[in-house]
C-alpha cells in the first residue's frame, strides 16, 4: 500500500481504537466485581435490559409487517415512505425525544387523550423509556428484515399459494423462515441500538433512578459523582456492543460474498 494511502489509514484505525483502548486501561478492575453488583448500577443494568428488551419485542411487533409493507405491499410512495422510516436513524435523538413529548405528553395531540379518557401517561415513566428506545431502534430492524424479504426467493411462497395455503398461513411458515436470518440481525441490532440510547430517552422519560435511569443516563450522572462506575457501566456497554458485531460476523461475510 502506498505511504500516501498507509498513514491516514493506521491514523485513522487509531482514531477509533484509542479512545476505546484508553477505556479499558482506565477501568478500575480491582474493584469492578464489586461496583458492578453495587444497587445502583444493578438497578440501571436490570433497568437497561428490560427496556432493550420490551422495546425490540415492540420494534418485531410492528416492524415486520412495515418491512413486509415496504418490500411487498406494491403501495405508490413507498420511497417517501421508505425515507420516512429512516429518518430516525439521521434525527437527532433529542429532538425525536421532543417530537415524543409534542404527540404523547399529557398535553400532545394524542397523550392529552390518553391521560383523559384512559388515565394514562408516558412521559417520565418505564413505559416512556420503552417507547423512546423503540422510537429510536425500530428503523434498524426495518431495514434489516426488508433488505431479507427483497432476497428471498418469491418462488417459495407462489407454490405454497398454488398448494391451496393462504396468505397469513404462508407467511408464517413460508416467508418468516426464509428471513429468520434477517430478522434475527435486525432484532440483535435493535436490542443494542435500544441499550445504548440516551437523548430521547432523557427529553421524552427523564431520568428517575429506579424508574427511567438506564446505564447510558446512569453513565452520564456517574461522570459528576463518581467517574469509576461511569467507566464501570461503559464498559458493560463496550462488551455488549462488542457481542453484538461478533453475533453478527457471519452475516456480514455472507453478505458481502
Amino acid at each position: 500500500m502506498p505511504l500516501v494511502l498507509l498513514l491516514p489509514a493506521v491514523l485513522g484505525l487509531a482514531f477509533l481504537l484509542v479512545p476505546l483502548i484508553g477505556l479499558l486501561v482506565k477501568a478500575p478492575w480491582s474493584t469492578l466485581p464489586s461496583r458492578l453488583f453495587s444497587a445502583d448500577v444493578w438497578t440501571a443494568l436490570k433497568l437497561s435490559l428490560l427496556c432493550a428488551t420490551a422495546a425490540t419485542v415492540l420494534c418485531l411487533l410492528l416492524g415486520i409487517p412495515l418491512a413486509w409493507l415496504l418490500a411487498r405491499g406494491g403501495l405508490p410512495g413507498r420511497g417517501l415512505i421508505r425515507a420516512l422510516v429512516t429518518v430516525p436513524l439521521v434525527l437527532p435523538p433529542v429532538v425525536g425525544g421532543v417530537a415524543l413529548l409534542l404527540v404523547l405528553g399529557r398535553r400532545g395531540l394524542i397523550g392529552q387523550h390518553l391521560d383523559m379518557w384512559f388515565g394514562i401517561s408516558l412521559p417520565f415513566t418505564t413505559a416512556g423509556v420503552i417507547v423512546a428506545e423503540a422510537f429510536v431502534a425500530m428503523p434498524f430492524l426495518v431495514i434489516s428484515v426488508e433488505g431479507a424479504l427483497r432476497a428471498a426467493d418469491p418462488r417459495y411462497e407462489e407454490a405454497a399459494a398454488t398448494l391451496g395455503a393462504g396468505r397469513w398461513l404462508t407467511f408464517r411458515r413460508v416467508t418468516l423462515p426464509s428471513i429468520a436470518p434477517g430478522v434475527v440481525a435486525g432484532a440483535v441490532l435493535c436490542w443494542a441500538r435500544a441499550l445504548g440510547e440516551f437523548g430521547a430517552t432523557i427529553t421524552f422519560a427523564g431520568n428517575l433512578p429506579g424508574t427511567t435511569t438506564t446505564m447510558p443516563l446512569a453513565v452520564y450522572l456517574a461522570l459528576e459523582t463518581d467517574p469509576d462506575v461511569a467507566v464501570v457501566l461503559s464498559l458493560v456497554l463496550l462488551i455488549v456492543s462488542v457481542a453484538v458485531l461478533a453475533s453478527l460476523r457471519e452475516r456480514w461475510i455472507s453478505g458481502l460474498r
